[in-house]
């Protein structure tokens, strides 16, 4: 993996060091150095950080090693790096690479920008999972090539009708949300789907009543419905 200070050039928009080769190992542990604090001081300008420095500093740096190592497998791991979002810096740093999975899970985000879909239109797997979104763009319905999307553990209180227009979508796991209905006019429009996920979340007993008996061609994965206190009453 290269390390993080040549991306320095690629995000402060600063001149790049002078390449000197003939300066000592002191003088290149300063330049690294420096050139490290300056993208993380980049980057949470970017819209990277949490509240606290340290921390928001420890994982803005992942974040750049990461997209390092994206350039060469095609695979961006932003898991657990303390986000809030996508920062804008991240779009630049992967402008010229043509993704294949993005791992955002463990993060705080709150919402996903419509333009991720613009930035990362070839991805085929996304994982938002252990966030706190409750809702998705429509414009990720232009990720034509998304197979898998995972949104669990996040704070959905219904189904996103943007999933059931991704073309591709095969895998969606919803489960651990807060989920109490879907749109019901939306359910049957996918011709993709293979299995939606919707295990844990408190799912009304109309609507789980209806997920059970769906006629569709995918399988919903449900947990088994607890009855109220009241619906065990005895007249």
């Amino acid at each position: 993996m290269r390390p993080p200070s040549h991306f320095g050039n690629d995000i402060t928009n600063t001149a790049a060091n002078d390449g000197n080769n003939n300066s000592g190992s002191g003088d290149d542990n300063n330049n690294n150095n420096n050139n490290r604090n300056t993208i993380v001081a980049r980057l949470t300008e970017m819209g990277a950080t949490m509240m606290f420095p340290k921390i928001a500093g420890r994982g803005i740096i992942r974040v750049v090693e990461r997209c390092d190592d994206a350039k060469e497998n095609n695979n961006l791991d932003l898991s657990e790096c303390e986000l809030i979002q996508v920062p804008d810096a991240v779009y630049h740093l992967m402008r010229h690479t043509e993704l294949k999975t993005c791992d955002l899970s463990g993060n705080v985000i709150t919402k996903i920008s419509p333009k991720f879909a613009i930035k990362f239109s070839l991805i085929t797997d996304l994982n938002l999972a252990h966030n706190q979104m409750a809702k998705l763009p429509d414009e990720l319905a232009d990720l034509h090539s998304l197979q898998l999307l995972d949104i669990s553990h996040n704070s959905f209180i219904t189904l996103p009708a943007v999933v059931f227009k991704m073309p591709k979508l095969r895998e969606l796991r919803a489960n651990n949300n807060a989920i109490i209905d879907i749109d019901r006019d939306e359910i049957i429009t996918s011709d993709s789907l293979e299995l939606v996920d919707l295990r844990y979340n408190p799912l009304t007993p109309m609507c789980h009543e209806l997920l059970s008996n769906a006629n569709v061609s995918f399988r919903i994965e449900l947990s088994e419905r607890v009855k109220e206190e009241w619906e065990d009453l005895t007249i």
